[in-house]
């Protein structure tokens, strides 16, 4: 299994949002940035992401689910952007922040705080279990 982060301002599609989508969840549509796109085309079914939301909030809210591999992004007419299918899988109980995982040694180099502006980010393992167990989730899911 794959981690990854998904990005997204809570007035454009909020975590409530997707999880009003239910089990069938909806296509994380709309991304025109080639690095998150191959992110999305690297995902597997049952991968798991964080939730993030971003300019307002800037914290990570919840987790979600791949629920459908990589397929052309229905918002587009250029075949070169597609996206994959999540769907809500859990709120995070402590919804930690940015300032916190910038705080946290242990997630220097992950990519939320290096690469701030990429919309669909990679997570590793650790990074997977340290932002769970800052949110309060243990053992991580």
């Amino acid at each position: 299994m794959n981690y990854w982060l998904f990005k997204s301002e809570p007035s454009v599609f909020s975590f409530e949002a997707l999880k009003a989508k239910g089990k069938a969840g909806t296509q994380w549509d709309g991304v025109r940035n080639y690095a998150a796109r191959n992110n999305m085309k690297a995902m597997q079914v049952g991968d798991l992401g964080f939730f993030y939301h971003s300019n307002d909030g800037l914290n990570v809210v919840g987790i979600a689910e791949v629920c459908a591999l990589a397929h052309p992004d229905t918002t587009s007419d250029d075949p070169r952007w597609e996206c994959v299918d999540i769907r809500a899988v859990r709120d995070m109980p402590n919804p930690p922040t940015l300032e916190e995982v910038k705080a946290n040694p242990k997630l220097a180099e992950m990519a939320l705080v290096r690469l701030g502006r990429l919309s669909v980010q990679p997570v590793t393992p650790a990074e997977w279990k340290e932002v769970c167990r800052m949110g309060g989730l243990m053992p991580a899911p």
